[in-house]
């Protein structure tokens, strides 16, 4: 089974993929981010880079999915690939951060990835407003961060919104974190758990 975490930058999708891990004995699969060449570029000069960075998440994570499917097991996966697409390529070509011609060529080359591979079997969506994506950013002090704009953030808001509307690909379960704090509490991880349990058992 493949369980895939999407969410903003800063909703706690690594943390709650860590303990979903743990808890379930599912085996994670991280977004790679100290070892990303290009993300403290991107974040100096979203313009020049923006190409460049969303090919490498996008080749990343294609491996990553083909890696889960060749294993067999149970896997929890923080963010999916088509947040890639729907989500930060096409806010980044609506900010006029990545030119159409880039733009046109990176979803031509991640239509034909995805006709490869199948949706996770169950999406969880980490739903939060700016300023929890604003406070937990802060507290976990990553240098390269300090520099992302709110308008960005609210601009990537709006667009996991539209797509979370909209999404008919597999079991979805959405969770407002606005409210929550699963990391430190452990009945509100206890009530996330319960949730996963519920949609789990409607897979099989």
């Amino acid at each position: 089974m493949h369980v895939g975490i999407a969410g903003n930058i800063g909703a706690g999708k690594t943390t709650l993929t860590r303990l979903l891990a743990k808890s379930f004995g599912w085996e994670p699969h991280y977004e790679e981010t100290d070892t990303n060449p290009y993300l403290i570029s991107f974040y100096e000069d979203m313009e020049r880079w923006s190409f460049n960075l969303q090919v490498y998440f996008l080749n990343t994570r294609f491996r990553q999915i083909m890696d889960i499917r060749e294993k067999k097991k149970t896997v929890i996966q923080d963010r999916t690939i088509y947040e890639d697409a729907y989500i930060f390529a096409a806010n980044l070509h609506d900010m006029n951060l990545m030119s159409t011609r880039d733009f046109n060529n990176y979803i031509s080359l991640f239509e034909l990835m995805t006709s490869f591979i199948q949706a996770p079997d169950l999406l969880i969506y980490l739903k939060a407003d700016v300023s929890t994506l604003v406070s937990n950013i802060q507290k976990r002090g990553r240098k390269y961060e300090e520099s992302i704009r709110i308008d960005y953030l609210n601009s990537l808001n709006k667009k996991y919104e539209d797509w979370i509307n909209t999404y008919k690909s597999g079991k979805l379960l959405i969770i407002d974190v606005n409210k929550i704090d699963f990391e430190n509490n452990p009945a509100d991880l206890a009530s996330i758990i319960e949730k996963i349990n519920a949609q789990i058992n409607g897979l099989f």
